[in-house]
């Protein structure tokens, strides 16, 4: 476990924020209009070119970020269906919806997953107006659509793998086993074409089943009934796979049938594979563990620090010999109240050559800059923190904290973006790496 690399600097007009001296706060600006709401909760980024597009659990929200110290809001689209996470593919951008809705429009309200005509997948938006986005497209998943992610195909055309779980015997478009996940094929100059062109199993043995239900707090793992996450590496041919038991390297070079390489459990202290990050090079993976699903105050001197946290793994071997070797945990080496919500979450690589430097989200336990060089002494480099955001414990905080052409952008799920600018000697260099876009669990290769 690091210790903070300096004391937290409070400014007088900080809303109650902590951080480190070398964490900027550019701006803030809150949530809007219908996606303004205590359970209207922000959710994930995808970037391009000079825009931010922000989801929303009611929708997604669209931002200039030209001038990072001034972002303006350019639309609000609402359209509920949660999470609501979003990627980018040139005009087009994807909408996940894991809650079951009355059909497929923006215009839908709740309805029972039980009736066989309730929907939940992937909707399609033309992006090529920024300022009216235009709904395109629809396309129905089995459990619908936690999360989503890019991943680029050849001839104009993007796969989007499609991650959900928690099937259920009473569910008819979501019946166990659920040990598959979908692919949707894209062709980007025909969105309306879109459809399912796969459906593989990834875990043919049924997967990690699991601690029984009862099991004490907080040593209970979650049985694998699909994935939470997919972060694809397309350069390199490889995804990580962040799958409820079990964390998951798989071979993607064909995109429709995705491979397993290697697996790994961590039955002693994860509780839910939540999601994964390469380092550059791909011979790391970092996983994250949702412990208590992102709503439980797990940041704390009962919990410690292995329970909660991030686990670095290297990528060692080659080719379908690979194999991921442990090598350590890193947690944010503060202790929060019990009225904060606080895990592992959402982030992305901070692009330093020669380093391996990422941000990320912890919830109320705000963003962490994490320097994972040395695989088996991961150490933080800087930290933002807004304080508890009430008195009772609440979904709040930071829920993906991501860089992006020189700054840091966090999508705070009550108190909407937030901008900062990391200044120090340890990531300068990332400043000079420009991006056209970036999808976090698409990862780029930055310097090869």
């Amino acid at each position: 476990m690091s210790v903070p690399p300096a004391s937290a600097d409070r400014g007088p007009d900080d809303d109650g924020i902590t951080k480190t001296g070398n964490m900027h706060h550019l701006a803030n600006i809150p949530k809007q209009g219908p996606l303004a709401g205590q359970s209207a909760y922000n959710s994930d980024w995808a970037f391009q070119g000079k825009y931010a597009f922000g989801g929303n659990y009611e929708g997604f929200t669209v931002y200039d970020i030209s001038r990072p110290s001034r972002p303006k809001v350019v639309s609000v689209v609402h359209c509920p269906g949660s999470q609501n996470d979003v990627s980018i593919a040139g005009n087009l951008l994807f909408l996940s919806t894991d809650s079951s809705r009355s059909d497929d429009s923006c215009q839908s309200v709740p309805k029972s997953a039980t009736d066989k005509s309730a929907w939940e997948g992937i909707k399609i938006f033309d992006i090529s107006d920024v300022r009216n986005p235009r709904y395109v497209k629809a396309v129905e998943t089995k459990c619908g659509s936690h999360t989503n992610t890019l991943v680029p195909g050849k001839r104009g055309t993007a796969y989007i793998y499609v991650s959900s779980y928690s099937p259920n015997d009473t569910f008819p478009d979501c019946k166990p086993p659920h040990d598959l996940i979908s692919i949707v094929e894209v062709p980007l100059r025909n969105p309306a074409a879109a459809r399912v062109a796969s459906e593989p199993v990834l875990f043919p043995d049924g997967g990690n089943p699991g601690d029984p239900p009862g099991t004490e707090w907080p040593n209970e793992t979650r049985a694998t009934s699909g994935c939470h996450d997919l972060t694809a590496y397309p350069e390199k041919d490889l995804m990580a796979g962040a799958c409820m038991g079990d964390g998951v390297l798989f071979d993607i070079s064909d995109p429709l049938k995705p491979r397993t390489i290697t697996s790994v459990r961590d039955d002693e202290n994860f509780a839910f594979w939540h999601s994964a990050t390469f380092n550059n090079s791909a011979s790391k993976i970092v996983f994250t563990d949702e412990l208590g699903g992102g709503g439980a105050a797990t940041c704390t001197a009962e919990i410690g620090p292995e329970k909660g946290a991030n686990a670095i793994y290297d990528i060692v071997g080659k080719g379908k010999h690979r194999k991921l070797k442990f090598r350590s945990y890193f947690k944010i080496p503060r202790h929060n109240a019990e009225t904060e919500n606080c895990v592992a979450h959402n982030g992305s690589l901070i692009p330093v050559k020669g380093k391996d430097i990422m941000v990320q989200a912890w919830y109320q336990g705000g963003i962490s800059v994490i320097d994972f060089t040395d695989s088996r002494k991961p150490k933080e480099i800087g930290w933002f923190d807004r304080g508890p955001w009430s008195d009772e414990l609440g979904i709040a905080g930071s829920w993906s904290a991501y860089y992006y052409n020189g700054y840091i952008y966090s999508s705070d799920i009550q108190l909407g973006l937030d901008v900062i600018d990391i200044r120090d000697r340890r990531t300068d260099k990332a400043k000079r790496i420009r991006l056209d876009e970036l999808n976090a669990q698409s990862q780029p290769n930055y310097f090869d």
